[in-house]
């Protein structure tokens, strides 16, 4: 018979497999877009586990606030511009359009309106390469060039926290507390070096599938891991 193997043991849902959402601080967004330049001040720096970059609170001056990653250099007090008319300085939000050519911004949105969706992380920065009519060219970190509007937002700087991945772990405890807090199970056991009775693939004298590894679409939950509907098996040929 065999036992659940590990796929089938995460879709149950049980509290090992479901991400800690209820350590989030709040989501990382910003305000709705306005016409108007709007002034505001970072009431405070927080830890969001598993983020792995500080979150800043601005307080508009009207009263509202929102979250954004914080950017290398910013301060408790220090005050804020969101708008295109707010001055070129370090953790300010301007519309790409606004943004001089060489600049380096982080949490760009990709459509106008949507919060902010590229370059969030710790480290990882875009930089604004040229313009063209009503649209932007970005380098985003992956070294690709990408097209956006030149009314989607990005913050000035570089998100805070570079230089985290260059810490080694040093032991599986570290690595253990750095993935529980993400929704990510940890760690994680290939099928081959299991027994044969914990996964299809485990078993035998060395550590092989020993068959293919396709399995159809319609395979059932203990058996379906490996390729799952591939289209394609083997090398390509030229």
């Amino acid at each position: 018979m065999g036992k659940k193997i590990l796929s089938q043991r995460a879709g149950r849902g049980t509290s090992t497999f479901r991400s800690p959402s209820h350590l989030r601080v709040a989501p990382a967004k910003y305000p709705p877009p306005s016409s108007d330049t709007k002034k505001g001040v970072i009431a405070e720096l927080i830890h969001d586990p598993g983020r792995w970059v500080p979150l800043a609170r601005v307080l508009l001056e009207d009263g509202s606030s929102f979250y954004i990653p914080a950017a290398e250099g910013v301060y408790q007090g220090q005050v804020v511009y969101v708008g295109s008319q707010a001055p070129i300085a370090v953790g300010n939000v301007l519309p790409l359009s606004s943004i001089p050519e060489g600049t380096k911004v982080y949490n760009i949105e990709l459509r106008p309106g949507d919060g902010g969706k590229i370059a969030r992380q710790s480290g990882s920065y875009a930089v604004v390469l040229g313009k063209s009519g009503n649209q932007v060219i970005v380098l985003l970190p992956s070294g690709e060039q990408k097209l956006l509007l030149g009314s989607c937002r990005a913050t000035i700087g570089v998100p805070a926290g570079a230089g985290r991945s260059e810490k080694p772990l040093l032991k599986a405890g570290a690595a253990y507390h750095k993935w529980k807090v993400k929704a990510r199970k940890w760690p994680k056991v290939r099928g081959v070096a299991m027994n044969a009775v914990s996964h299809p693939h485990g078993g035998g004298g060395h550590q092989s599938v020993s068959r293919s590894s396709t399995v159809s679409r319609n395979t059932p939950p203990g058996r379906k891991v490996g390729h799952i509907a591939a289209r394609r098996t083997g090398r390509k040929k030229r």
